[in-house]
């Protein structure tokens, strides 16, 4: 063979190589943020139409989660926390409706003090989902259901539903399953 093929074949093999890495770093990428998101890869996906831009929109999220400073609660707001959520379970035999505004109020209040912003929903269930992938969805489903209330459409099994949605991301926030920035300190440490 000449040298000018072997260069070609030298660069072919390269460019092969290249392509491979590339195609096994996106691959790796992609199993991260599906690993880390969970459920909420595919919904994203499905949102976006394109795997990229979901994966795009998903590190954007823990992104900005990250500028977050969110901590874990004491075990007196835990216990005033839980003391409060029973107050609610106990008022939806005579009002189910109200409890389940008192559920979502409840839960607003525990995140603002875990650190998430809560003035804009949207934004709200895209910074949790960072770190309580595997309940956002029953926080919006019960954020479905209480919109529909105020229009008179829910049943009372629909808002017992959302009182459950609710409680999932309750009980997720309070037993700290989610990443505090205490918790990302101490794993750095190590």
């Amino acid at each position: 063979m000449e040298t000018w093929q072997w260069v070609v074949a030298i660069v072919v093999v390269l460019v092969v190589l290249a392509l491979l890495a590339w195609m096994l770093f996106r691959s790796r990428k992609r199993a991260t943020v599906l690993e880390r998101f969970g459920p909420e890869y595919e919904r994203a996906v499905e949102r976006h139409g394109d795997r990229r831009a979901a994966e795009g929109d998903l590190l954007d999220r823990a992104r900005r989660r990250e500028r977050l400073e969110i901590r874990a609660l004491d075990e007196n707001e835990r216990a005033r926390y839980i003391e409060q959520w029973t107050a609610v379970q106990a008022r939806f035999v005579d009002q189910p409706e109200a409890a389940m505004t008192d559920a979502d109020a409840l839960l607003d209040r525990v995140m603002r003090d875990r650190g998430y912003p809560v003035d804009n929903f949207e934004e709200k269930a895209e910074l949790v989902s960072v770190d309580h992938p595997h309940v956002v969805e029953n926080y919006r489903a019960a954020r479905v259901v209480r919109a529909s209330s105020g229009t008179r459409m829910a049943s009372t099994e629909d808002l017992r539903q959302a009182v459950l949605h609710y409680r999932a991301l309750f009980d997720d926030l309070l037993s700290d399953r989610g990443k505090t920035d205490e918790t990302a300190r101490k794993n750095e440490e190590r």
